[in-house]
């Protein structure tokens, strides 16, 4: 069991619509790039880059980086969210 400050970073990483959205797509398009992100959520691109940081500091993504491009995945902690997300 996480204590509830672990807890605590799980659920801010997340708290916020867009997040939600992002989490979703990239549980949708595993190792998709920021651009493309972008596209699908028809946003600016330095806004999902902030968020993506974001949920990367909170454990729920995982970045790799190639070349100039940086891919994302969901971490385990992501896809259980993700799991959470369906069930709530």
């Amino acid at each position: 069991m996480k204590t509830s400050k672990q807890l605590e970073r799980y659920f801010k990483g997340a708290a916020n619509h867009r997040r939600l959205d992002i989490l979703l797509v990239i549980n949708k398009h595993n190792d998709i790039i920021l651009e493309d992100i972008a596209k699908i959520l028809e946003c600016n691109i330095k806004t999902v880059s902030e968020h993506t940081r974001r949920l990367t500091h909170a454990g729920l993504l995982n970045k790799k980086y190639r070349g100039r491009e940086v891919s994302h995945s969901l971490s385990p902690y992501g896809k259980r969210f993700i799991s959470f997300i369906k069930t709530f």
